[in-house]
Formats: C-alpha cells, structure tokens, sequence
C-alpha cells in the first residue's frame, strides 16, 4: 500500500525538490529532501576569480612538466539503444517531461523485481567483440552499494568480478595536426550496469529536484587501461569509442544527451619511476575538447604542486570540470571498493553465453572504423580523407555507395569533403538529408571525367541536385548544357570574342601574356560556360598567338 501510494505521489509530483536534511509528512507521504552540496560546491567554485590562478599555473609548471609522465585511463559509460530501460518496461526518450518514464522497478520501490532485458546482453556482446576482448560466457549481476540523491535503491545493479568482456583493445589514427600515428590502447573491461536519475539545480544552489527518467537506463562501462599519456590522445581514443558505438548501432553516442559520458583518471609520476602516482578522477566532460583540456589543466595542477614539494596534497578523489572557469575543483573524496560493498545481485539469474549465440553476433558485425581506413588507405586515399570518409559511418556508407557505382575513388572523396561538406554545414543537415543520392554524385563525376559537361557547369547543378535532387542526365537535357566538344563552334566563338576585344588583343601581343585569362572568361561567358575548357585553350592560344 505505501509503495502504491509514493508511485502514485511521483506520477502526480513529478519533481520533488531536495532543499533541507529531513523527511517530512504531508497528505500521508513522506518527501526526502536535501541540500545540493554538489551545487554549492559548485557555485562557491565560481565566486573566485580562476584566470589568474591558471596562468600562474601553467607558466610554473611548464617548468618542471619535461621531468614528470602523466598517466591517463578513461571510464566510458554509453547509454545503449534500446526500447526498454534494463529491468523494467519503461521506455527512454531524451527530453522528456520529468517523472514520466518511471516505474515501481525503476524507483526501486519494495517488493519490485527486476527482470533483465535480453537486448543488453546483445549489444553488450557486440561491444565486447568489436574491442576485441575475450567474453566471459559466464557472468552475473552484482549490487553496488551506495546513496545518492538520484539513485532510489541506493544500490545500482553492476557488475564486479566476472563482467561481461575484458582483456580488449582498440586501435586509432591520429589526426595530421596532432603528431599523426596510429596507436593501440588497452581495454580492461566491459561491464554492464543501470544509470541513476539526474539532478536538476538551482540557479543559486540552494536545492536540487530529482528526474529518475534516466534510472534504469541501460548502460555499458567501458574500462581503458592506463595507456594514454596526454589529454590529446584521451580525447581521441573517446572519439574512437563514439565512432565505434556508433558503427555497432548500439548508441547514438551524443554527448550532449549524456548518452556518452567519460571520466578520466590522472595521475603523474616522475620520469622513469614504474610506480603510479596518487589517481584523480575528473567528471562533468561533455565534449571531447573538455575531456582533453581538463586533463592537461590536472597534469599542470599536479606537476606544479610536486614542483612546490607538495605532492602528498595530491589525494585520490573525484573533481569537476568547470567549463567556464577552465579548471578542475573538488568535488568529493573518491570512495574505495570497501565502500561499495559488492555482492551478487540476489533478484537476477546468471547470464550465461552459447558459443553459438556469441558467433552469430560476431558475423553480422559490421565494418568497423579501424578495418575501414585501413581499406580507404589501400586505395590511395590520404590520412586527412581517410580519417574524414570514416568518422561518420553516414558518410562512410554515402561514399562507399558512391565508388560502387563506378565513381573515382579521389574525385568522389573531394566532392564529398569539398562542396557537398560545405552544403551540409550551411544549411546543418546530415548527408542523409541530402537530396543527391550516392548514383547520382557517381553519373555527376562521370558526366565531368567523360566531357559531357565541364566542371564549372557540374558545380553549378550540384547545388541544385543536392537541394532539390532530380538526376544530371535530366538536368543537363533541361537545361541544355552539354559541353561544347566541337572545334569548328568553339573556334567560331573565339573569334567572335577576339573581333569583339582589339584593345585587348593588342595588349596580348604587346607582351600582356595573362589577358589570356580575360579571353577564356568571355569564351566561356558567350559559351554559357559549355566551352570545352582544354579545346577552348588550345584554339585560344593558337589564334592569340597567330599574328603576333
């Protein structure tokens, strides 16, 4: 009865505001509330002036920053496509009002079961093939115990000592500008577990209301081993995991949504030493930008107070980012494994793997980023166009689709990364929202390598076939703008052209040799830029040249 009562409470309030430490009674139910320490924290943080500070910082540590070597490791959370949150028959949309996706099983009312949703072992299995880890066909739940505001059960349902997928690896390529390379980076394990709520603060701190939504939602936690050693290459080897969830289809991998989330572990360790030094988490990263700056910001902070001779001030706990300030600040003291007291989840049965299930998985995987530039480079492509055709698995499959038509590997990747790149971020679409399919771009590129129409002329209706679609045969027939291939009328224009110009003709032979650039653009002007371009020199320089 107290369970039906609070649930029908939430449906009916669906934020219940956190301000001081107390329970209270009101109409036969009881509402929790606290106060936000996390967003006083916070807030006080910001009263302080921080660009000083920094620059102090950075300018010191500079120094001393040749003797020491960071260590860096990345804890992955992505939130999984799936319908149905992990234990119960809630969906999940982003954006929803508070309160509206919630549950008895969710809310971790008494007496609510969980029952596992078989989808998150799927992709869970996905993953764990895609990084190449070893599966375990064998694993369990377990209970992670801790309170939080958000987190109604306080415990999550985890999983500890056997996860599902450990031992991996992932490989990337830097981006040119970076130093280029490719690196390996170790991936200790892949576990699965349920997200918490989310705490919504106030502007000035002083309560918190709580959306449980997002509890229950399905989660992977992808665990780096400590291989990164500057905020550069953790900020790619997270770009490398969106790209790779992304190609799986197992999440949107948004991080603005929190459907990717990384925290970062940092520690520094003098040059040569085996040991590690103290470990520091840093959370609230939603970019791949903040995830390298707020590590290189916390290699500064704790190299400079090494410098100082304070190195035992460096104690493991967990720091925010702020985006503003551009700096980490406490948060709380980081909790040992002592403190989650782990043990196996009681209402969840074992999970266990057929080798025939796990094969079934491994063959409808698709290409994934690292396979699909190494083929991009076997054809000739660049670093730079590799790395752009295969960030995006859309723009990967439009370009894959285009050179199957028979396009030219190079000319469709500059098209795609020039003009029809260009187009995308104008009007912000994707290249599924353009109107020129991938047959159409190949018969444009064709159309131009045959002669049928000149470059010129091919920029011009691009636009128009990305905007509107339609074909290039029928465009160029509505149009009439089939290039201009016959000496005979190409000849009869530059005369027409050099009759109509004497001053300037003049002056060409005078020894103003680039005029004859002015004569090709009339050409091609009076031509309606149909002009065979390579013809219409050819003749050009034969007439220009013929008297002089």
């Amino acid at each position: 009865m107290m369970a039906s009562t609070i649930f029908r409470s939430i449906q009916n309030h669906p934020l219940l505001l956190y301000q001081t430490a107390f329970f209270r009674r009101k109409n036969g139910v009881f509402y929790c509330t606290m106060k936000s320490t996390e967003a006083q924290t916070a807030t006080q943080e910001k009263q302080k002036p921080p660009l000083p500070k920094i620059m102090k910082q950075t300018k010191t540590s500079d120094k001393f920053s040749k003797d020491y070597e960071a260590v860096i490791g990345i804890e992955t959370h992505v939130q999984l496509n799936t319908l149905t949150k992990a234990f119960c028959g809630c969906p999940y949309n982003y954006g929803s009002p508070p309160n509206t996706s919630v549950c008895p099983i969710c809310m971790g009312l008494p007496g609510a079961l969980p029952v596992l949703n078989s989808k998150v072992i799927e992709l869970a299995v996905k993953v764990g093939l895609a990084l190449n880890s070893k599966l375990s066909l064998n694993s369990k739940f377990d209970r992670k115990q801790y309170f939080y505001p958000d987190l109604p059960k306080g415990y999550q349902i985890s999983q500890f000592d056997v996860p599902i997928a450990s031992g991996g690896y992932i490989d990337l390529d830097l981006p040119v500008e970076f130093g280029g390379g490719h690196r390996r980076f170790g991936i200790t394990r892949v576990h699965m577990e349920e997200d918490a709520g989310k705490l919504l603060h106030s502007e000035n701190g002083s309560y918190s209301q709580v959306d449980l939504n997002r509890a229950g939602v399905p989660l992977l936690e992808i665990v780096s081993e400590p291989d990164m050693r500057t905020g550069i290459e953790a900020a790619e080897y997270a770009a490398e995991l969106q790209r790779l969830v992304r190609y799986l289809g197992v999440s949107n991998g948004n991080m603005q949504e929190g459907s990717l989330r990384c925290d970062v572990n940092v520690s520094i360790r003098p040059i040569g030493q085996a040991q590690f030094g103290t470990k520091v988490e840093i959370k609230n990263l939603n970019s791949f930008s903040s995830v390298s700056r707020a590590i290189d910001f916390e290699i500064s902070r704790q190299v400079l107070l090494h410098s100082q001779g304070q190195g035992d001030q460096i104690t493991q706990e967990t720091r925010l980012w702020e985006e503003g300030a551009q700096k980490t600040v406490t948060m709380r003291k980081k909790e040992g494994l002592a403190d989650y007291r782990y043990f196996p989840e009681p209402d969840l049965p074992g999970v266990i793997l057929t080798k025939e299930y796990v094969n079934s998985i491994l063959d409808s995987l698709p290409e994934l980023p690292e396979v699909k530039r190494r083929r991009y480079e076997k054809m000739g492509l660049s670093m730079q166009d590799v790395l752009f055709l295969a960030n995006d698995v859309n723009v990967a499959e439009y370009f894959d689709a285009t050179i199957a038509k028979g396009a030219d590997v190079k000319l469709a990747a500059n098209w795609i990364m020039g003009d029809i790149a260009a187009y995308m971020k104008n009007e912000k679409l994707t290249i599924n929202e353009i109107k020129l399919i991938p047959q159409e771009l190949a018969e444009l590129i064709a159309s131009i390598k045959g002669g049928t129409i000149s470059g010129k002329i091919g920029k011009e209706i691009l636009f128009e076939l990305l905007a509107k679609g339609g074909t290039v045969k029928g465009l160029i027939k509505e149009k009439d703008l089939v290039q201009i291939v016959d000496p005979v009328e190409i000849e009869k224009i530059v005369d027409k052209v050099l009759s109509e110009n004497p001053k300037q003709l003049e002056q060409y032979r005078g020894g103003k040799t680039k005029l004859q650039g002015y004569f090709a653009g009339q050409v091609m002007k009076l031509s309606k830029g149909k002009a065979n371009p390579g013809l219409l020199n050819k003749i050009l320089l034969e007439k220009l040249n013929a008297q002089s």
